[in-house]
Order: C-alpha cells, then sequence, then structure tokens
C-alpha cells in the first residue's frame, strides 16, 4: 500500500509561521477522489488518475425520479430534514451551475452505484444560492450525496466537478468504512461515503436528560480519547473503543471525582487519512486523534459498537447514551471540536465536501485560490465567512440541543478571529470601519463568529473554552476575544508550573500568579475559572514522561524525531528513561505528586489528561497522533497496580479541593483570605534564586490550609504561621511513600505517623525534604 501523505497533527500542533499551504498530498491507488489541480478542458473521467477510474460512480442521469414524488421543497433548514411524510434536502452552493441530489442503497454504495438520481431544476429548486427539493418515498437504509456542476478554476477558487459525489456540509451521519482502522473494498482507504437520510425511526429516549450547568469553578476536566480509553484489553468489556465502552466505564472516573469529560474529536474523520507502514513499530500509522474532520455534525461512527453494520441511527444513540449516563453520574459533556480546517488539505488534496459544494466560500483563498494554511493542515476554515460562521453556530446548537453536550474545547480557536477571504467591514458591519486595513486572515478585535456565538441565546449558557493560538504564529492566551465567557487553555500556566517545579530560577513570582488563577491574564473582565490549568494534555509528555524523559523520543512516529515540541521543560530527575536506580524512580514519583497538588491547589479550573492518575508513560513520545496503539490506549491493569499508590493520591486530592471552598473561588484571591509566606511566615522570598513558594488560605470549610512548595534540591526546615489555640498538621507530604503521602482520618497507624512530627510541630515548625510539597490543615491545640 502506498503512503497517503496528508496533514499530519503534529504540524497542527506545532507552531509553524506558515502562509501557504506547502505540503504534498500523495495519491493511492485506492484513493477514488482526482487531485484538484488539473486543467479546465480535461474531462472530468479523465481527470481521474487511471488507478482510480475503477471506482469512479456510474450512474444514468435521469431528469426526475421513478421512485420518489419530487417537489420544490424548502430553502431552509440546511441539511436533510424529515416533514410530511417526505425529506427536505436543502444545500448552500453560490458558485454552482446544477445541483444533482444522489440517493443510494447501502449495497448500491459499496458497488459505487447510485440507486436513484434527481437532478434540480434551478427554476423551481433554487433559492437564491441554495438549492433545495422535497421528496416522499421509502428511505429506509437510504443514503444522499450530491453532484455539483460549475466551472472547474482553481485560481479563481472554483473546484466543480460534477462525477464527483459530495457530502452534504450540514450531513447528521456520514457512512463510509465499516470498522476502525481496516482499509474499505480493495484496500481503499478512501472508498466512496454518503450521508444518512433521516427518518423518523431514530427516536432516543433521553429519560429526562438535562444539562447539567455545573458552575465552571467546581468542575475538574479530564481529557479523554473515546477509542483510547477502552481499546486495552485489559479493558475486559464487550465492545472495546466505542461510545459503549465509555459509557461502561464512566465509574472509573466518579471514582476518581472527575465532574467534567472533554472528548478529543469526535466529529467523522478519516483514520486512514496518511495510512502507511511503521517500520519502526511494525504496524501501520493512522489519525489516530481525529483533528482532521470530515463532517462536523456527524459523529464519528466507527467509534460506535454498530459501526460494523453501518447503523449511523444507532451510532448516533450511542453517543447520545454516554452522554445520558454520563450526566447521570453528575459529570458533564465537552466536545473538542476542529472549526479550523477540514480533512480536504491544500489544492492537492481530496474532494468529497466543502471543496466541491463552494470552495471559495468555506476556504481562506488568496487572490489567485491559494489556501491559507494558519491551521498547519493545508487548508483554513473561513470561519468569519457569513455563511461559513451561521454553519458554525448551526453545528454547535445541534450538539447542544441533539446530543446535550455542555460545551466546547475550540481547537487552534485563534484561526477564529480572522478575517475571512475578502475582507470588507462593509459586508459584515454593513458600513466601512475607518482605519480598516485589514487583510485576509488578520486578527480582527471583535470576531463575527466569536460574536455570534458569544450571544447565541443557546450557546452563552455552556462551557466555550478557547485553545489561545494557531500555527500561524497567533498567540492570544489572556487575549482572546471573551465577551466575559470564553476560557482558555492556559498554556503559560503549563509552561511555568513545569519549570518551576523542576527547580528552574526565577519562576517564584510567576508560580505564584498560576497559584492565584493568572489574574496578570485574566483579571479585568474575566474569572479565575476563565483559566483551564493543564500541565499535560494530548500532545505533549505524559505526566510520567515529564519526570522521566529530558528528550523526545519520537521516531516511532517516521518523522525521524523531527515531529512534537523540542521544548519540553521536562527533567528526568537525574536518568533517561524508565530503567533507573531506586533513588531516581522516587524522585519522580514524589514530582508526579508535586505536579498535581500545584494543578489542585491552584484557582481556576483543573485539567488532567487521561491515564496521568496512574503514571500512563508513552515512552518520551511526545507527539503519539498516528498510534493505534499502546502508547495511546489507557491501561486498566496498571491503574489497578497504582490504586493503592498514585491513583489513591490524585482521588484524595481532587476530593479535598472538592471540600475547600476556597481552592474554587469565583474571584481572585485578596490580602483578606490570602497570605504569601517564605521560610518565615509573611516573609516570601520573590527573588531570582528562590525555588520557595508557600501560602497559607482562610476556608470555612477547613478554617485554613498552608501549602508549601520546596523545588530546591536541598532540604529545609520552615517555620509556619502562629495561629494562637491550633496547631499544624501534617495532610499532605509528597515527599512520603503510600499511604503516608495523604493521612486520612481511617489512615492505619495515623497516630504513629503524626507522632514524628510533633516535637516539629509544637515549635511551629515542619522539615521539607528537597522537591516536596506539602498541606498542612489546623486542629485545635491538644496538650496531651
Amino acid at each position: 500500500m502506498d503512503a497517503i501523505k496528508c496533514s499530519s497533527s503534529f504540524l497542527h500542533h506545532t507552531k509553524l509561521n506558515i502562509l501557504f499551504s506547502n505540503h504534498t498530498f500523495l495519491q493511492s491507488r485506492a484513493l477514488n477522489f482526482r487531485p484538484a489541480s488539473r486543467p479546465i478542458s480535461i474531462s472530468a473521467k479523465d481527470r481521474r488518475s487511471s488507478e482510480a477510474t475503477e471506482n469512479v460512480v456510474l450512474v444514468e442521469k435521469p431528469l426526475k425520479s421513478e421512485r420518489f414524488l419530487v417537489s420544490d421543497g424548502l430553502p431552509s433548514p440546511f441539511g436533510a430534514t424529515v416533514g410530511d411524510n417526505g425529506v427536505n434536502f436543502s444545500v448552500y452552493s453560490a458558485n454552482s451551475v446544477s445541483a444533482t441530489i444522489c440517493l443510494m442503497s447501502l449495497s448500491d454504495l459499496r458497488q459505487n452505484k447510485v440507486t436513484e438520481e434527481i437532478q434540480l431544476d434551478p427554476s423551481r429548486n433554487r433559492t437564491g444560492h441554495v438549492w433545495h427539493v422535497f421528496v416522499k418515498g421509502n428511505f429506509k437504509d437510504m443514503l444522499y450525496g450530491y453532484r455539483f456542476d460549475g466551472e472547474f478554476s482553481p485560481e479563481d477558487g472554483h473546484y466543480y466537478d460534477s462525477p464527483n459525489i459530495l457530502l452534504d456540509p450540514y450531513a447528521k451521519a456520514i457512512i463510509s468504512r465499516d470498522e476502525f482502522g481496516i482499509l474499505g473494498p480493495d484496500e481503499n482507504c478512501w472508498p466512496q461515503m454518503a450521508c444518512m437520510v433521516p427518518t423518523l425511526d431514530e427516536e432516543f429516549d433521553w429519560e429526562g436528560d438535562m444539562h447539567l450547568k455545573l458552575p465552571q469553578k467546581d468542575l475538574v476536566i479530564y481529557e479523554m480519547h473515546v477509542r483510547g480509553f477502552t481499546r486495552h484489553e485489559s479493558s475486559n468489556i464487550e465492545f472495546p473503543g466505542t461510545y459503549q465502552g465509555v459509557a461502561e466505564k464512566l465509574d472509573h472516573l466518579e471514582e476518581l471525582g472527575i465532574n467534567c469529560i472533554e472528548l478529543m474529536p469526535c466529529h467523522e474523520f478519516n483514520e486512514l487519512e496518511y495510512y502507511s507502514y511503521n517500520t519502526i513499530l511494525g504496524d501501520y500509522r493512522v489519525n489516530f486523534w481525529g483533528y482532521s474532520t470530515i463532517g462536523f455534525f456527524s459523529p464519528m461512527i466507527r467509534y460506535s459498537s454498530a459501526s460494523s453494520n453501518n447503523s449511523a441511527g444507532r451510532a448516533i444513540n450511542e453517543f447520545k447514551t454516554l452522554v445520558k449516563e454520563a450526566h447521570k453520574r453528575g459529570i458533564e459533556v465537552i466536545m473538542d471540536v476542529v472549526l479550523n480546517h477540514t480533512a480536504e488539505g491544500n489544492e492537492k488534496g481530496p474532494i468529497f465536501s466543502f471543496r466541491g459544494v463552494d470552495n471559495s466560500v468555506y476556504y481562506m483563498l488568496a487572490p489567485k485560490g491559494e489556501f491559507y494554511n494558519y491551521s498547519g493542515c493545508g487548508n483554513t476554515f473561513n470561519c468569519n465567512h457569513p455563511v461559513v460562521r451561521q454553519f458554525i453556530v448551526d453545528c454547535l446548537r445541534y450538539w447542544v440541543t441533539e446530543m446535550h453536550v455542555d460545551g466546547f474545547r475550540f481547537d487552534l480557536g485563534s484561526i477564529m478571529s480572522r478575517s475571512s477571504s475578502l475582507w470588507a467591514a462593509a459586508n459584515v458591519f454593513g458600513a466601512d470601519v475607518e482605519g480598516d486595513l485589514l487583510t485576509t486572515g488578520s486578527p480582527i478585535s471583535c470576531p463575527p463568529v466569536i460574536d455570534m456565538i458569544s450571544n447565541d441565546p443557546i450557546l452563552r449558557g455552556v462551557k466555550l473554552i478557547a485553545e489561545a493560538w494557531d500555527a500561524g504564529g497567533l498567540y492570544q492566551v489572556g487575549m482572546f476575544p471573551h465577551w466575559g465567557i470564553w476560557s482558555e487553555w492556559n498554556g503559560k500556566f503549563r509552561d511555568v508550573v513545569r519549570q518551576f517545579i523542576k527547580g528552574t530560577d526565577g519562576f517564584s513570582g510567576a508560580f505564584a500568579e498560576c497559584l492565584c488563577g493568572s489574574p496578570n491574564l485574566y483579571q479585568g473582565g474575566r474569572k479565575p475559572w476563565n483559566s483551564i490549568n493543564f500541565v499535560c494534555a494530548h500532545d505533549g509528555f505524559t505526566l510520567a514522561d515529564i519526570v522521566t524523559y529530558n528528550n523526545k523520543n519520537n521516531l516511532a512516529n517516521g518523522e525521524e524525531n523531527n515531529d512534537g515540541e523540542n521544548h519540553n521543560y521536562s527533567w528526568n530527575c537525574g536518568e533517561e528513561g524508565e530503567f533507573a536506580s531506586i533513588s531516581v524512580k522516587r524522585l519522580r514519583k514524589r514530582q508526579m505528586r508535586n505536579f498535581f497538588v500545584s494543578l489542585m491547589v491552584s484557582q481556576g479550573v483543573p485539567m488532567i489528561y487521561m491515564g496521568d492518575e496512574y503514571g500512563h508513560t508513552k515512552g518520551g513520545n511526545n507527539n503519539t497522533y498516528c498510534h493505534d496503539n499502546y502508547m495511546n490506549y489507557f491501561r486498566w491493569d496498571k491503574k489497578e497496580e497504582a490504586h493503592s499508590d498514585f491513583f489513591r493520591f490524585c482521588r484524595l486530592l481532587i476530593k479535598f479541593r472538592d471540600e475547600c471552598e476556597s481552592l474554587g473561588l469565583n474571584d481572585f484571591p485578596t490580602a483578606k483570605r490570602l497570605q504569601w509566606h517564605g521560610l518565615t511566615p509573611g516573609m516570601p522570598d520573590w527573588s531570582e534564586a528562590s525555588r520557595f513558594v508557600a501560602f497559607s488560605l482562610v476556608d470555612s470549610v477547613k478554617k485554613e490550609i498552608y501549602v508549601a512548595f520546596n523545588t530546591s534540591h536541598l532540604a529545609t526546615l520552615v517555620s509556619l504561621p502562629d495561629r494562637p489555640g491550633y496547631r499544624w498538621e501534617p495532610f499532605v507530604d509528597t515527599s512520603k511513600p503510600s499511604p503516608f503521602d495523604f493521612i486520612t482520618p481511617d489512615l492505619p497507624e495515623r497516630e504513629t505517623a503524626m507522632k514524628q512530627y510533633r516535637h516539629f510541630l509544637d515549635a511551629n515548625m515542619y522539615p521539607m525534604l528537597s522537591y516536596s510539597s506539602i498541606i498542612l490543615l489546623l486542629s485545635p491545640f491538644d496538650d496531651s
């Protein structure tokens, strides 16, 4: 099998100062879409490579249907809508000159045939730029697609090619291959796809489910991958790697204390997009993460236990079941949406939907038709075009109202703040704006699409989280247009915490800002909970790898170790790799606990990455976008091994955070509640060489808590603030082995552990080992 080289996710997650797309899409013999940049004079049939000709859909073109009753239809709503014993089809295509709807049974789709084809009459079936038709008949197990004809002129931004059967951008489900990672007929990576025709048989019993509407300040977010969560054999479930599998394992998240899951992309994508043999591991590279969307309304069908039966409706219901079961456990569901580019790549990419429907509308283009590439993946979604921004709002509304999701994380969200192709203030605001000299792709202070989302009566009430940067160099952490409601992945929190915890000089003050919810970024119009704090995420080192590797180990990705971030701010604790001395392994566990403490005692919303709760390792690979294997699989056997160790520590610390009124504040802490300390109470050290940060926090539940971090290589003796009538008692000490790292009331030998420090605490002092952190609680003084 020849490799299909497409928009690798490592480009997506590496900051690239790219203006135009420069990656190459190499067609395999299995790809049945023609290269886009061909002369107009060549016939549609000849535009396809001779190797792909066998996959062309063949059909005669009747001008009217012999099996269905056809009438004019309505221009809205877009997509396929059930009503009056039939289905209304509506699609926007401003620059096409003709449109045909293609209806296919599943068996005909597998044979590259069209069951019925209905050519639309422009005088009856077109209103403005919208094609529409109402069709009555038997739609059981029926699929559909569109053909459009018009100018094929890439230099003008048009890619019309009538032989192509295209997906409806508003399709609620997309059918293609049967199983995840398995090639289609004739080893085809890109077999013909089609859209599900909706029917009234797909009703779902929500059992009264409603959005939880948890206060964002109370969230603990868990970033996870649907397939990766249960695919490993140790999950011991019937349908591993599916929505149903996640639903079966939600009890684990409830036990951990998670109340919000952030699902990595669950929109339809092609995991075989750059399918190629991996000589390092002896398996095949795939698009595992899914940051390359085909259909934004369709859930990923091959995440369903029913995918092999091509039951698109059942796949939708399985996603709904996952949401419903999560809500039953008090867990919200946030979707990671990739509304910055699509899987169609640049001018050499495939044509399966947006490009063939209306390329110049959906993509950000230069004057000669080149694709701007602010995503690093070949194209850039034209988010602030009037049609596209309405598409985005419609899509988000659908997932909220029909699928009951509770919010969205916007991948490379800064792209939504860039001006659209042929930007003109008069087109957007109704009048020219003095001094407006913006060109395509320039950042806008008041982006129309973000304005629409922020003020939408449905979307304003859900969680909105931006990844406030893109691959074109735009970095907006702390500056993303927010309307008072948008939150951000706080990448600065990650970088500062990593450097301070590993003992880098010069970060004590910045670390203190992070502990307060980053008021340097968000004070003035926003709250601490607008900061999504994280130490690890899907791209980058896992928590275990941060303390195990100084250097990335990405050779298995097939990119000669050139992909992935080079600046990880990690420290291997003295020896590189997993095979290390006992003392180094002990220090690594201590550092993992330190990172988790810093995350849980900081104001803002903590987010942890799947598997970090037991110490999952990817072997130093910080960009596992292409691996459908152990690197990305949650290891349930390893979780059980850590149940009484690191998992216990994480679970108890999350519980403690939930119990403390002061660790999820609605506003930034002030001196009335917060006091900073150094080795001496009330005397913090913010010098360049300081590696010690401590604070006490008044809490209405716990009275007061004392937290300290010693990231020096030297142990120290800390003087504690005097509280007459009370004694400080040890609660968390990351230098201790489990279970004494977290002293609970029911801990066996608790009194023995407490007595070991009694003489220090009686003197209002506490000894801290190097690279350790502590949490102390006040207890009434007892002379006995």
